[in-house]
């Protein structure tokens, strides 16, 4: 066997046929993936969006399965060590992953720029859900995962599921049964992350928008049980975003739990170089303690 074929992963188009919502894509908003100095992927321009799947070895799946959200401010995808590299961690502990590459908001490409990423998160599930039997996993044991803006990403999902925005004929449920967020923007009121927030919503939004777009003010009972990671000397989005969020799960009685490191400030992913506390063991040990 080829060693092309043995890596080769699947890549799944969100959307058959026209996506909703979606203009006409102008001839120069062409999808760029580069290699950054450091040597990740960085991906703009994404106006087709797909996940990319990456199936748990047969003899040590478990059945769960993680939607993984790349952050980029919303202005790009980290799809490497936010991504594809997170996919091969959970592959080793018997998680199937879904790398999600959505669609960075913009009115080049869309009706109504402030939805199409809760738009694209629900379709994720949907599919992936719908599909469960044929990834060999569990629909009651699907979450997402996002990392800075890809967190605000996966949050939004994690709060407005419930929010339509995409045909759903089935009324295949669209929460998440778990949610892990890495350094994520959570709040568009307090400690913000204005690039975040001015890629999503515009210049200057209304209060009504940045309220629904603040997961923290939108936590209900019923929300998915959620762990956090966050450096304490984070500059970019100040580790409050993810205490707003755990303290409001905290309140509502939501399995929560969280993680703060001291120092590593923002983007480390998989490795935060000032620590040897390996922040996905701690994931995986809490997703064995939730039964996922």
């Amino acid at each position: 066997m080829a060693i092309n074929s043995i890596n080769a992963q699947e890549v799944v188009p969100l959307y058959s046929g026209s996506i909703p919502g979606a203009k006409v894509t102008p001839a120069d908003y062409v999808e760029n993936t580069e290699v950054r100095a450091n040597g990740t992927l960085s991906v703009t321009k994404v106006s087709v969006p797909t996940f990319t799947v990456f199936l748990a070895p047969k003899n040590i799946a478990n059945g769960t399965a993680v939607i993984i959200c790349p952050g980029g401010g919303y202005g790009a995808l980290a799809f490497s060590h936010e991504g594809t590299d997170v996919a091969k961690r959970f592959n080793a502990i018997g998680v199937t992953a879904f790398v999600l590459k959505y669609r960075l908001p913009s009115d080049l490409i869309m009706v109504d720029k402030t939805y199409g990423p809760l738009q694209d998160a629900q379709q994720a599930i949907y599919l992936i859900r719908k599909d469960a039997k044929k990834y060999g996993i569990k629909t009651n044991k699907i979450g997402i995962m996002g990392f800075s803006a890809g967190g605000h990403f996966a949050s939004t999902l994690v709060t407005h599921y419930n929010d339509l925005k995409i045909a759903d004929p089935e009324k295949i449920d669209l929460k998440p049964n778990f949610a892990a967020l890495i350094y994520p923007v959570i709040s568009f009121e307090e400690s913000v992350h204005t690039g975040t927030m001015k890629n999503l919503l515009g210049p200057n939004p209304p209060d009504s928008l940045k309220h629904y777009f603040s997961a923290n003010k939108n936590v209900t009972k019923k929300t998915a049980p959620t762990f956090f990671v966050h450096a304490k000397d984070d500059k970019t989005v100040p580790f409050a975003n993810s205490v707003l969020m755990n303290e409001a799960l905290k309140q509502n009685k939501v399995d929560t739990d969280i993680y703060l490191y001291e120092n590593g400030g923002h983007g480390f992913g998989l490795i935060n170089k000032t620590s040897d506390v390996d922040w996905f063991n701690l994931l995986a040990a809490w997703m064995k303690k939730e039964k996922f």
